[in-house]
């Protein structure tokens, strides 16, 4: 089995669409998707990645299903640094949460006091349930940290959705926190990630990721990825669509 995590289009998060880079990008990857032999499509609820979505089902004539728990990750929490505003519950400075033991753990990270606060365990627990719910609709039943292959085959379902949602996604299937994830890992918009099954033991399937956040259709097309969810490289960099935490 395959899954592929098509992170939507540039956002014009304003009116929860595309902004006009985001609609070209969608078109690109929507000229190379049936490379893919998408078999099944499921989107979050967002209008971005509906509209992202759009092009490729066109293109293919095919429908997706909507689900919830691909929305965006939602949880707000009071940061340490957040001067009391509650903020995302993924986007922390990398000099607070590395000193934090549990988030590097895979289940205590959600339950630190800071994140439970915001629900971010409750929320978590909804979207791993959501995803083991539909993965064991596609032959592959969670048993603990692996699932069983109790159908076992070579379909491929696309997940049209978020970088955040992303993370939380694959830390589950993996086994790891998605911490490390979210601070370490940046898909850019359209981003397009692989994920395969292996069952190097009859019926036993673990998950593997086999490329993140890849654009080869914008470079067929001719478009630089955006800069989206991507810092400066060094804190004095001053280049057009990335930031720093201190300004």
């Amino acid at each position: 089995m395959r899954i592929i995590i098509i992170r939507h289009g540039d956002p014009d998060y304003e009116h929860d669409s595309l902004t006009p880079r985001g609609d070209t990008e969608a078109k690109l990857l929507a000229d190379i998707i049936d490379r893919y032999n998408i078999d099944h499509f499921y989107v979050s609820p967002l209008g971005r990645a509906q509209r992202t979505a759009s092009f490729s089902l066109e293109k293919l004539g095919k429908t997706a299903t909507t689900l919830d728990w691909l929305k965006e990750f939602p949880p707000r929490i009071l940061r340490p640094d957040g001067n009391g505003r509650r903020m995302i519950a993924w986007d922390w400075r990398p000099a607070d949460w590395t000193k934090i033991p549990e988030m590097y753990d895979k289940d205590k990270w959600c339950t630190h006091p800071i994140m439970h606060e915001g629900g971010v365990d409750a929320e978590a627990s909804y979207v791993y349930d959501g995803l083991d719910t539909l993965l064991a609709k596609h032959g592959y039943e969670r048993d603990g940290n692996i699932y069983r292959a109790v159908r076992s085959n070579h379909d491929t379902i696309a997940l049209v959705c978020h970088f955040g949602i992303e993370c939380v996604l694959i830390g589950h299937l993996i086994g790891v926190s998605p911490m490390p994830l979210w601070h370490g890992f940046v898909s850019a918009p359209t981003g397009i990630t692989s994920i395969y099954t292996e069952e190097r033991r009859q019926g036993i399937a673990s998950f593997r990721v086999n490329e993140f956040g890849a654009t080869p259709h914008l470079m067929l097309g001719g478009v630089e990825p955006s800069k989206r969810a991507r810092y400066v490289e060094c804190f004095d960099d001053n280049v057009e669509g990335l930031e720093r935490d201190d300004k």
